[in-house]
């Protein structure tokens, strides 16, 4: 199975879905220049409001018309599922940040949700246009879009020192996300999966390689 196989919208819309996601990145660059505390009401509230939507459409008649005139062009066939009741992408976005703030360090956060907006975006498009060759349960050049992208990603997100050893863990952790990224679907929502195993990668290897630095910082802290 190739990337392109797993498509349920069409190419064009894919693009605008993801540039949607794409304006995800004001969470990793808001939550950089803002107290723990902050970020966690902020998230908190705007993720509440968007599971109430998210479920409202799945009980109201009335509300889901609007909704699905509106973004129903943008879902894809399981966000549609009117029995299991999925939450759709942008929604699982917001808990997947809300969940990483409260766990990761501020470093890690903005490194894996960075990778997560930009590589993500970045899997899809070239895997659905240039995904030729099946890996598991997408395509190689998708997984390697993602990889060199988020290995970029790293070079461009703050560290704890800058340490030489920093960056390399960093791509150590893109590479681990681009099979995440990979063999996720199907069974768990990869904006959940690819942040979450982004920051344990990070804080493994932090520990194992790096145990002098000492991530509650002012700096790198929460």
């Amino acid at each position: 199975m190739t990337q392109n196989d797993n498509a349920t919208i069409h190419y064009r819309d894919e693009i605008v879905r993801k540039l949607i996601h794409l304006s995800s990145l004001s969470i990793p660059v808001v939550y950089y220049f803002i107290p723990w505390t902050d970020a966690i009401i902020i998230l908190g509230i705007i993720t509440f409001i968007a599971l109430v939507i998210d479920m409202l459409r799945y009980f109201s008649n009335g509300f889901g018309k609007i909704f699905y005139s509106i973004f129903g062009f943008l879902l894809r066939k399981h966000e549609l599922d009117e029995q299991k009741k999925n939450l759709n992408g942008a929604t699982y976005v917001l808990i997947s940040a809300l969940v990483s703030v409260f766990i990761f360090p501020k470093v890690f956060f903005v490194t894996a949700f960075s990778i997560l907006i930009i590589s993500d975006s970045v899997a899809a498009l070239v895997g659905r246009k240039f995904g030729k060759h099946p890996l598991f349960s997408k395509s190689l050049e998708g997984t390697l879009a993602f990889f060199i992208s988020g290995s970029i990603v790293v070079f461009f997100t703050p560290k704890a020192e800058g340490l030489l050893l920093e960056y390399l863990i960093g791509i150590i952790a893109a590479a681990v996300a681009a099979i995440v990224e990979n063999i996720s679907y199907g069974w768990m929502d990869d904006n959940l999966t690819i942040p979450i195993s982004i920051g344990f990668t990070m804080w493994g290897l932090y520990l194992l390689l790096l145990p002098q630095l000492h991530l509650t910082l002012p700096n790198v802290a929460r």
